[in-house]
């Protein structure tokens, strides 16, 4: 459980940076950001592949379409929404909705995994939930304060904004279930080839993206340049750190955490994200967050600590008679 809780802390501090790309690269659209991001994270992944290639070839047809699955849902489609929500309006509301994950999670897994994992009893789970749920209420208040009377509101962009936010919600809902089951079903494979083997998917779906991203600019009459957009430098070195850090290393660290815990208590971890995201954020802006926002993240912690301390209880199977 410890070891498990580590390697949460750790993904949750290298997917933290996913959310500051969109604020370092504001003239790139979303589209860019996610096929950059999964472009980098498949060509590593590509690389690693040959160190884990007998591994590799014990995968089944089955556990590729997974993979792929997995890439489309988790990865591509998670970030578009996410890299889109931010850029329609600012980082710290989809921040907050994407902290709503922990809670989500939670009550998703603790019925659905109940044989698999144990059960977590409600009432052992609702103050970790309150507090969790209490702390990115602080937060959304504030920072929601914040930029309202830094910007006009736009309703449309903003409403499309919070969507697209909670569409990224139900992805990352989707992803760390559908995860967990291959992970925990296969204790014998090492989390690594699983991270790598997701990479490995990811790639040909980063190519055809990048592919029609080119068909469009050059027929539609974007003025975006190609092949990297206007700040080519930036652009890689930003992509290839979160395709790294970001993706493969998080994937990891997530991958090695869901093996060991039940889903239900490693979901409430992804508050780790959370917390992270609001850090570099803060720095980015040179100052220290308010007293609201700091009420806010003692709260996420506060239940994060309550939620580690639980132990599920087993489950009987019921016996059916004929």
């Amino acid at each position: 459980m410890a070891l498990g809780i580590f390697y949460a802390l750790i993904a949750g501090l290298m997917w933290g940076l996913a959310f500051i790309a969109p604020l370092l690269l504001p003239e790139y659209p979303a589209a860019w950001l996610s096929v950059g991001r999964y472009l980098a994270f498949g060509m590593i992944a590509l690389m690693l592949a040959w160190f884990d290639r007998a591994s590799l070839r014990r995968l089944s047809r089955s556990d590729w379409l997974q993979a792929v699955k997995l890439a489309a849902i988790g990865n591509f489609l998670y970030y578009l929404c996410l890299a889109s929500a931010i850029q329609r309006i600012g980082a710290p509301l989809p921040t907050m909705i994407i902290g709503t994950l922990p809670v989500v999670i939670a009550i998703c897994a603790n019925r659905r995994n109940a044989q698999r994992d144990g059960l977590l009893r409600w009432r052992s789970l609702l103050p970790s939930l309150l507090l969790i749920a209490a702390g990115i209420a602080c937060v959304n208040r504030a920072e929601l304060s914040s930029a309202m009377q830094q910007t006009p509101i736009n309703g449309i962009r903003y409403a499309t904004g919070i969507a697209l936010a909670i569409v990224a919600v139900a992805c990352w809902t989707w992803y760390p279930l559908r995860n967990a089951d291959w992970l925990r079903a296969h204790p014998d494979r090492r989390p690594r080839v699983w991270s790598t083997a997701q990479g490995v998917a990811t790639l040909p779906l980063a190519l055809a993206g990048y592919a029609l991203l080119w068909i469009f600019t050059r027929t539609s009459g974007d003025t975006m340049p190609l092949p990297f957009g206007p700040r080519p430098a930036l652009f890689i070195g930003v992509m290839a750190t979160i395709g790294l850090l970001t993706s493969w290393l998080g994937s990891l660290c997530w991958n090695e955490a869901s093996q060991r815990m039940p889903t239900s208590l490693a979901g409430q971890l992804i508050v780790f994200e959370t917390l992270a995201a609001l850090g570099y954020a803060f720095v980015l802006r040179g100052r220290m967050p308010e007293s609201l926002t700091m009420l806010g993240i003692a709260l996420l912690v506060a239940g994060v600590v309550w939620a580690v301390r639980l132990r599920p209880e087993p489950v009987v199977a019921q016996e059916h008679g004929a």
